[in-house]
């Protein structure tokens, strides 16, 4: 390592320190998860496309390792193996995570916060920003621009809706897929009942039933043939498929759907605006999204009783992290003009402990910290 490389590590980890100290006067308590992590909750909760960073081993049992590719997930396994699981709690933690990306050093540091068990959720998701912001204000680094989103209003939008169990779980994953979220709008929307195939029977069986029912038509079909799987798709994933399919053929979105839809969508702004074009889209529509309205309009009360500048902050009802565990608030903190990638980032997953086996729910949020990003941008005095 040269003695520029030896130097900015050294300042990296002294930011880092002095940012560590900071969350534990904040009352997050320092967690230290093991490097070598269960590689399944990583693929399970993050996707299979998560594979392909990983770095995996197996164990002489045949279980599957991977060098932890992030902390929020190690410390929500280690929250949970506690006794003080469904109780609140706070975490910080700072340490070597693992992922490849190209071009760049496969191991970094990450810092960040993890809150687990508040039931004051406007609260505590305006606390994970405002710390978010200390910790770039930590590393000298303040013209920032904050962008936030929200996909429970999404998936209250879709629930609201009332579609086919199928066509609302397809949405709801594709929503942090902007690409494919798009796609399928306009696919939803043309009619595909003219198209063939040979499972036509099948397909007919499955017209507007529900996941469970699918299930079972296919795992009754499966056992007469005397398999478990096709391909390598097992009994659940080939009952989606024929669902998805069977759902698309049924008909197109009606276009009142498309059109709240697309509505929706645009809303952007800062977040008093978009609460104001929500409330406006919901006496329009007749929809019950007023909860997750409310929901939303305490969180920007309570950002601003935290000093942050609501005009400022960027919402968009389309905004989404990539993550499919996330179930609410969710943000991004950006070097303003170098905002391809966030400094800071994190938001609310109530669903993560169910799916990690916690019997029942825990309201969780926080957010992760790049800190040799940070770092870097403040050695340059930003």
């Amino acid at each position: 390592m040269t003695a520029t490389a030896t130097s900015n590590a050294a300042g990296s980890a002294t930011w880092a320190d002095t940012l560590l100290l900071s969350f534990a006067q904040a009352g997050y308590v320092h967690a230290e998860p093991a490097i070598l992590q269960p590689a399944e909750p990583f693929l399970d909760l993050s996707g299979e496309d998560i594979r392909k960073s990983l770095y995996l081993t197996t164990d002489l049992t045949g279980e599957e390792l991977c060098l932890r590719p992030d902390l929020t997930i190690p410390v929500a396994r280690d929250y949970l193996a506690s006794g003080r699981a469904g109780e609140p709690a706070g975490f910080s933690y700072l340490g070597p995570v693992f992922r490849y990306r190209s071009g760049r050093a496969s191991e970094f540091l990450q810092a960040g916060i993890e809150s687990f068990g508040r039931q004051d959720r406007a609260a505590a998701d305006a606390e994970m920003l405002a710390l978010a912001l200390e910790a770039t204000t930590a590393f000298g680094v303040r013209d920032v621009e904050i962008r936030t989103g929200d996909v429970a209003l999404f998936n209250a939008v879709i629930d609201a809706l009332d579609l086919f169990p199928v066509w609302r779980r397809r949405l709801i994953k594709d929503f942090n897929r902007k690409i494919s979220l798009e796609q399928d709008l306009e696919r939803l929307s043309i009619t595909t009942a003219t198209t063939r195939n040979e499972y036509e029977g099948v397909l007919a069986a499955l017209a507007g039933s529900d996941r469970k029912a699918a299930l079972a038509l296919v795992t009754d079909l499966m056992s007469i043939a005397g398999t478990t799987n096709v391909g390598g798709r097992t009994t659940a994933e080939i009952a989606d498929r024929f669902l998805e399919q069977s759902t698309l053929k049924s008909g197109a979105l009606p276009r009142e759907v498309l059109t709240v839809l697309k509505r929706f969508l645009s809303i952007a702004g800062n977040p008093d605006q978009a609460v104001a074009e929500l409330r406006a889209l919901a006496a329009d529509t007749r929809l019950d999204i007023s909860a997750a309205i409310d929901l939303f309009e305490n969180r920007v009360g309570f950002m601003a009783a935290r000093g942050i500048d609501v005009k400022e902050t960027r919402f968009s009802t389309s905004f989404g992290r990539g993550l499919d565990y996330y179930t609410g608030f969710e943000f991004e903190v950006h070097h303003r003009g170098n905002g391809v990638e966030p400094l800071v980032a994190g938001g609310r997953y109530d669903g993560l402990m169910t799916q990690l086996g916690s019997q029942t729910p825990i309201p969780a949020v926080g957010f992760s910290v790049w800190v040799d990003a940070l770092a870097k941008i403040g050695r340059k005095g930003a």
